[in-house]
């Protein structure tokens, strides 16, 4: 278990995952085999040169679900009751096949629940290219453990 309990995370707070990704076109055509998504941009080489990409996008949410995995290690392993919510997505800038992502969550927000036993966190979660070109944004707010309880059970 590595992830943070409640009182270990602080507003404000930046947390640099260490660990990249770089994304294959088999990554890509699995996720969109996975969730049914035939969208050609995604799986059309022709159709996507046709574009104003000139080329296939990875699909927006496996970047987004990817950018959660890399950041789970280092916030919530472990530590978690239950993802709450994604609010605020945005895909600034595409991903391709071959890009190498970086992320970064920022603490936003936390407070206790109303029992005072676990506690609500809010993190803003970046996600960056090679270029550290932004791809994805979101925020993601977690039910988290407090250390407390879990050591008095």
């Amino acid at each position: 278990m590595t992830g943070l309990y409640y009182e270990e995370f602080e507003v404000g707070q930046t947390i640099e995952h260490e660990k990249r990704r770089t994304v294959s076109e088999a990554d890509n055509q699995q996720f969109c085999d996975m969730t049914m998504n035939q969208q050609p941009l995604h799986l059309d080489a022709e159709f996507a040169a046709e574009t104003q990409f000139g080329e296939r996008l990875v699909n927006g949410l496996y970047t987004m679900s990817l950018a959660v995995g890399i950041s789970v290690p280092d916030t919530t392993d472990g530590t978690i009751v239950a993802n709450l919510s994604y609010d605020e997505v945005s895909h600034p800038k595409p991903v391709f096949h071959g890009d190498t992502l970086s992320v970064r969550s920022t603490v936003l927000d936390k407070r206790e629940t109303s029992d005072g036993q676990r506690g609500i966190v809010t993190m803003k979660v970046d996600v960056f290219n090679q270029d550290d070109e932004l791809v994805c944004e979101f925020e993601r707010t977690t039910l988290s453990l407090k250390k407390e309880h879990v050591d008095a059970e």
